[in-house]
């Protein structure tokens, strides 16, 4: 079971934003259950999601998995999907397979949410 904290923020312009900060490991155990937190998301609120990796210390191909699919779902919503906080060990994990370049990857929260484009917003 994967621990995933939950909030809504408010773009100035109205639109909503999920913020999801899944805790520990981000693992081939805990990777589904993710995946389908990102899809109910995606689905049932709004398309707009970022997800800040602060307190996932381990990530492996499926957690990866998960968020290549989160990435997919918001894209075809006409959304937008960011990743923030990246723990320093799960870092690697996006250098060595190049998904640093595929992701859009901010330092903090409020960068993630200050750089969401109004465009993509529903």
């Amino acid at each position: 079971m994967i621990q995933i904290d939950q909030k809504t923020h408010t773009t100035p312009d109205g639109n909503s934003v999920i913020v999801l900060t899944p805790s520990g490991r981000l693992d081939i155990t805990t990777a589904w259950q993710f995946r389908l937190k990102l899809q109910e998301c995606i689905s049932k609120f709004t398309p707009n999601l970022v997800v800040n990796l602060c307190q996932a210390n381990f990530i492996d191909s499926s957690g990866l998995t998960s968020l290549v699919a989160g990435m997919r779902d918001a894209d075809k919503a006409k959304g937008s999907f960011r990743i923030c906080n990246v723990h320093p060990e799960a870092k690697l994990v996006f250098e060595v397979t190049m998904m640093d370049s595929v992701f859009a990857i901010f330092d903090t929260e409020e960068e993630a949410l200050e750089e969401m484009p109004s465009s993509a917003v529903s």
